[in-house]
């Protein structure tokens, strides 16, 4: 099993401030004539420094649900991802440009790639095929996207030939990912979050053993936290089905702390678990894999991790909902968070499938 792993400079840490010594100036000598005693210095107090019971550290994680940066060559070219970005001159910051005050603000942001960056030729025998340049990858880092997840049913669209040319580009562009043999570390103010990410389509000795030995390397690691992304479900169906919740419960009892569900391609409920989220399915977000889905709803979830000195971390989530598009009649491919009572609608369908979880 490898690991991607990344430490990024922690810029938000604070410091306690140096403590001012404690001196006092020395006497002059003794002089012939007698003078009178000069008054005395003042000692500087110490600053206070907090204990580490006092210490509290955050860690702020988004994720987003499928992102298909990327089309299928079958797709007629009018609407299609690559047609609207040539139309917007190549601008690569152009698909997370909506959402991108939200997610550049948080300490991780975790999406599910559901494409190919290769220029390979030869595809898979199936139904849809996902592609994009190379240079593709620029719209994460422009998204500030900062790790996929490659556990899914189009990451060998292009053969392992394609599948080696993704990992390769996103090594180049300098985007941690996992999936699979693949593990990624990240540390955000001194704590390290481990990820790591499976196709969930049964719950079975192998899936076990998969989800033990991952949380053991990252432990190892000396990670604190670990999300965990599965690709499962039913797709268009808005309610988990029982290998689905086999497989998050299992994972929470065996140490991950977040479970990300994707793949059904409309929003699934959230349930917590022992304490700990699982989102079922994050539904579509920058897809390039249908140019005017029926169900445009997503959202943008957020869990926030704090702890207090030698406490165990404990998580409060917040639901941005979104629309995949910032248009009503096609998908223009620029995820765009709702306002009003379409903001509302949103929240209502995540609560009426979340089995112990209400969000406003």
């Amino acid at each position: 099993m490898t690991t991607s792993a990344y430490v990024l400079a922690d810029t938000n840490r604070s410091t306690s401030a140096p403590t001012a010594s404690s001196t006092e100036m020395p006497k002059p000598p003794p002089t012939a004539t007698s003078t009178p005693t000069s008054s005395p210095v003042p000692i500087a107090s110490p600053i206070p420094t907090a204990s580490p019971a006092d210490i509290t550290k955050t860690v702020l994680i988004s994720a987003i649900g499928d992102n298909t940066l990327g089309y299928d060559d079958d797709f007629r070219t009018a609407g299609r991802f690559d047609t609207i970005l040539k139309s917007v001159k190549t601008d690569y910051s152009y698909f997370f440009k909506n959402v991108h005050g939200i997610l550049s603000k948080d300490d991780l942001t975790i999406g599910n790639l559901e494409t190919t960056f290769t220029t390979a030729e030869k595809r898979a025998s199936k139904m849809y095929k996902f592609h994009g340049l190379p240079t593709y990858a620029n719209i994460l880092n422009e998204g500030s996207v900062d790790a996929v997840n490659l556990a899914n049913n189009h990451t060998m669209d292009y053969l392992d030939v394609g599948y080696k040319d993704t990992m390769n580009t996103l090594k180049k562009y300098n985007i941690p990912f996992f999936g699979y043999n693949h593990l990624a570390i990240k540390e955000v103010n001194g704590v390290k979050v481990g990820m790591f990410g499976y196709t969930g389509w049964s719950f079975d000795g192998t899936a076990k053993e998969n989800i033990r030995l991952s949380v053991k390397k990252l432990r190892d690691q000396g990670v604190t936290i670990i999300v965990a992304s599965f690709h499962w479900g039913i797709e268009r169906d808005n309610y988990p089905n029982d290998t689905q919740k086999s497989i998050a419960h299992y994972a929470i009892d065996n140490g991950v702390d977040l479970v990300l569900g994707h793949h059904p391609h409309v929003i699934q409920g959230i349930e917590l678990y022992k304490g700990k989220y699982i989102a079922y399915s994050l539904a579509n977000f920058v897809f390039g894999g249908n140019r005017n889905p029926t169900d445009k709803d997503t959202f943008i979830l957020q869990v926030k991790f704090s702890k207090k000195g030698n406490l165990p971390f404990a998580a409060t989530l917040t639901v941005i909902p979104c629309s995949i598009s910032s248009v009503n009649d096609r998908n223009d491919y620029q995820p765009t968070p709702l306002q009003g009572k379409d903001r509302q609608r949103v929240i209502q369908r995540i609560n009426k499938y979340s089995s112990n979880v209400t969000v406003s």
